[in-house]
């Protein structure tokens, strides 16, 4: 992955923000992270799903600009780049689903689609992406046509946690890459996922998870795991045997299920990308007095009017996800690489009786992007 130029940076905030207003977003986003620490947030009195749609549009361009299309993390090697690792690792979800060319396979939380489009090339399947933040699902949509893809995706502009536009036992396989750690009811989604599932089917998830290493006792632990949270607008960071008895509770069968950072190479852990490594960083972005220079630069770039403002606090707020994501790292109580296989083992089951499914939103179409 080349880096790119500090000294091209203005030039490239301008292109990705520049007609963008994220006032209104920045606001709401600082009004969470007040929020989530008084008892008002805890009691439902906050509009999460907003929150976390604000979130992204928030990021989602700071974040490309030093990571890229594929926004997850995978294990790392010296001998790769950042981009060949994600390949790797995408590659690998691919092999364990056993994706084959002409069946349809739901994307939970598709991003902008880096995943999606590696998964229609070599696997040939017709890809569902789903997506409730209409502005990546719009840009899905763009780079899947520059890339010849359109034949091969379908696009709902919808939550997980309501999937009543897909007829039920209908999709092949899904896979879900650091989406379903931000449902407000794990059990729920992974419910939704199960049903729209065809017996036997496969799914393929990454979840952000504390580790065995966490002690809720530990000053520093807890808040580590709160400044990760509430960067990130989650609800709750679950264990590994949580995340499992969510899913096993919904009917799935747990075929596996593993922290792959402890595949990462000991000299490249996952978080090292955001340590500063011209192998693993575009912009630099990694090293924290860059991250700080782009604050700076957009300032300025405010200032003069050559960017809305809000940009700056972006970059901001980037950086301080980036420092969670380090002492999370560093401390060994958290992994964004718990990743699981699970099957549909069957049609009858205790949650689906007691919990029947939601009744399904006129406004919203598997065929076409919803973009009001």
């Amino acid at each position: 992955m080349r880096s790119i130029s500090i000294f091209l940076l203005p030039t490239i905030l301008r292109k990705a923000f520049g007609r963008l207003n994220f006032e209104p977003q920045l606001s709401h986003y600082e009004d969470w992270l007040d929020c989530s620490m008084q008892l008002g947030a805890q009691k439902g009195q906050y509009n999460r799903s907003k929150a976390v749609r604000n979130f992204y549009d928030l990021v989602n361009e700071s974040i490309r600009l030093g990571w890229n299309d594929s926004l997850h993390f995978a294990p790392l090697t010296p001998e790769e780049t950042l981009e060949e690792s994600i390949t790797r690792h995408q590659r690998l979800m691919i092999d364990k689903l056993k994706l084959q060319k002409g069946r349809r396979v739901l994307d939970v939380g598709c991003g902008v689609g880096g995943p999606m489009r590696r998964v229609a090339r070599e696997a040939g399947m017709t890809v569902l992406c789903l997506n409730k933040n209409t502005r990546q699902l719009e840009k899905t949509r763009i780079k899947n046509i520059e890339h010849g893809l359109v034949e091969q995706a379908e696009y709902l502009n919808s939550s997980f946690m309501n999937l009543s536009a897909i007829e039920e036992n209908s999709l092949d396989a899904a896979y879900a890459l650091e989406s379903t750690c931000y449902a407000p009811d794990k059990v729920h989604a992974f419910a939704e996922i199960y049903r729209v599932l065809k017996p036997g089917a496969l799914f393929w998830g990454q979840e952000m998870c504390l580790t065995q290493l966490y002690n809720v006792e530990d000053q520093k632990h807890r808040w580590i795991e709160e400044e990760i949270r509430f960067t990130l607008e989650l609800k709750e960071l679950f264990t590994f045997d949580e995340v499992n008895g969510a899913l096993e509770s919904v009917g799935f069968e747990i075929i596996e299920a593993e922290n792959l950072a402890e595949d990462s190479d000991p000299r490249t852990p996952w978080y090292k990308p955001m340590q500063g490594s011209t192998n693993f960083s575009r912009l630099l972005w990694g090293i924290s007095w860059v991250r700080r220079m782009q604050f700076a630069i957009a300032r300025l770039a405010e200032m003069t009017r050559l960017l809305p403002k809000g940009v700056a606090n972006v970059f901001r707020q980037a950086d301080r996800i980036a420092q969670a994501f380090v002492a999370g790292g560093e401390s060994g109580i958290y992994t964004p690489l718990y990743c699981f296989l699970a099957r549909k083992t069957g049609e009858d089951h205790a949650y689906a009786e007691v919990h029947p499914k939601p009744e399904p939103k006129l406004s919203t179409s598997v065929d076409a992007l919803e973009t009001t």
